[in-house]
């Protein structure tokens, strides 16, 4: 027997005995059944056999049985075995209103029974923390939601489940749900502790003037957390803080020229700004498809530009190189690998109408086609939105941190590292130094690395090198380039270049020569 409500009648336990079972590809699926408040079977929680009834509104949208209340929850005593609910058991609301809710019972919400417009999906075999992540993001879905039928209440039936094929075990989509669920639970933690301190404004009996000192002190960084937090709804924020180096650092050059109302320097940092993005990304690109032993046709064509041409490469081979990523090429490479993510720089139409519409005002710059000042004021405009464009397809930069090496220390008996590093991320390369235990290939002191979500590290030399900047004495990165002829290293920050300083046979093993 099951109901359309919370609020239900009150079944015998013969009845509540007859629950009837269905098999689904999910698991075994159970219908709960009725009971109210003052039934037959009634108890205390400490009642000798006492099982607390679940019923849809402890189903947590975050996933999570909500937990017990003294004065409003019901116990029973007379729960049959075969229906009490098993630590893993997935409870699904058969009542659908928008999205089905759902969620997995812990050892802590134990004994019970799932009752009213509840199904118990039982898996038939122990899941992972992580698989279980993902059953449940499914069973919230639009797509188990499509499935309720009825008029005035819309109900899914157990043996329409049976249509669905739920998502296998994907470890880098469940990390990704794991991260964004920490940081739902931070910033609902941080709620809390700001309701509960206008709460207690008043609980010492103080005056209006200690009452405002005191809630002023006390509520600090809460309002310093909120205003970080809205801070970053501004992509301008995001990319001068959050992205690598060498891209944020432009950005920052950027916005000062066009606050300044400095027209042809403004343009000029913009389509500079756009050139180092791409750069980076692909040289960032090149160097992890050179690890993962990919080959690309645009890599070779950069090396035909620093072995045999007079000039090196430009904007047209560092799009080209993001262009072949967007391929088959990383067919093979693991699904939450880096390179998927800047192979869909692109896949945006208006994202690569920007980049080449900003392609081409490139050209016409180095060529002597810039625009007069008469068109100066509606071509920067232009310009700058498509930069901002580029800039909002790149925000997954913020999540691949770019690192430098300072030390390394080998421990034989953990066969580990510790890595001692700068993250450089947001426009200012003085940073504090951090560390980090890292059980992977041996990690080179002195070299560029990016880091992805999980701690990986790919290395980035010979593609992309760091030093201080013989010109300008910045700390700078670099790459390889050509000019007249000459073999140079070039900044990306600041442009500046001078003779290459590395082994030019590690441009060789790279393919770059």
């Amino acid at each position: 027997m099951s109901s359309t409500n919370d609020q239900p009648e009150v079944p015998s336990a013969d009845e509540m005995d007859q629950g009837l079972a269905f098999e689904s590809v999910i698991g075994n699926v159970l219908r709960g059944w009725t009971v109210a408040k003052g039934a037959d079977g009634a108890c205390t929680t400490s009642a000798p056999g006492a099982v607390r009834l679940i019923w849809l509104r402890h189903l947590g949208r975050d996933g999570v049985i909500a937990e017990p209340e003294e004065d409003s929850d019901i116990w029973r005593d007379d729960a049959p075995d075969r229906l009490q609910l098993q630590a893993g058991d997935i409870l699904l609301s058969e009542v659908v209103t928008g999205r089905p809710k759902a969620a997995i019972v812990q050892e802590s919400d134990l004994p019970a029974v799932a009752v009213g417009s509840i199904l118990v999906l039982r898996p038939a075999l122990p899941l992972s923390p992580e698989h279980a992540r993902l059953l449940l993001a499914f069973l919230r879905s639009d797509t188990v939601g499509d499935l309720a039928v009825g008029t005035l209440q819309k109900h899914i039936r157990p043996k329409d489940l049976a249509t669905l094929q739920p998502p296998a075990d994907d470890e880098a989509l469940s990390a990704a749900l794991d991260e964004l669920d920490v940081a739902r639970r931070r910033m609902s933690e941080w709620s809390a502790d700001a309701a509960t301190l206008a709460d207690t404004v008043f609980d010492r009996g103080t005056s209006l003037v200690e009452a405002r000192r005191s809630i002023i002190a006390a509520g600090r960084l809460t309002r310093l957390r909120a205003e970080a937090a809205a801070a970053l709804d501004d992509p301008d924020y995001i990319v001068r803080t959050r992205l690598p180096y060498p891209v944020a650092l432009r950005w920052r050059e950027v916005e000062a020229r066009m606050s300044a109302g400095d027209r042809r320097p403004a343009y000029d940092a913009v389509i500079d700004a756009a050139e180092v993005l791409l750069a980076y990304s692909a040289l960032v690109t090149a160097a992890l498809a050179c690890e993962a032993g990919i080959e690309l046709a645009s890599v070779t064509a950069v090396q035909r530009k620093l072995s045999a041409t007079s000039g090196g490469p430009g904007f047209g081979e560092w799009a080209s190189i993001l262009t072949e990523i967007r391929g088959k090429k990383r067919r093979g490479v693991r699904p939450d690998h880096p390179l998927h993510e800047l192979g869909a720089f692109f896949d945006d139409d208006a994202t690569d109408r920007a980049r080449i519409r900003l392609a081409d005002r490139r050209n016409d710059k180095s060529h002597g086609r810039a625009p007069t000042d008469v068109m100066l004021p509606a071509v920067l405009d232009e310009a700058h939105a498509d930069l901002r464009c580029l800039l909002a397809s790149a925000r997954f930069l913020a999540d691949l941190t770019l690192i430098h090496v300072m030390a390394v220390v080998w421990d034989d008996f953990q066969g580990a590292e510790t890595i001692r590093f700068r993250g450089l991320m947001g426009d200012h390369p003085v940073v504090p130094t951090s560390a980090m235990q890292h059980t992977g290939d041996r990690v080179e002191t002195g070299s560029l690395y990016l880091a992805d979500r999980d701690h990986r590290l790919y290395r980035l030399r010979p593609f992309l090198t760091c030093e201080v900047c013989e010109t300008c004495h910045s700390w700078s990165t670099f790459h390889a380039d050509k000019v007249k002829g000459t073999l140079v290293q070039k900044s990306l920050e600041h442009g500046h270049y001078y003779p290459y300083r590395g082994n030019e046979q590690v441009l060789r093993a790279a393919r770059l020569l």
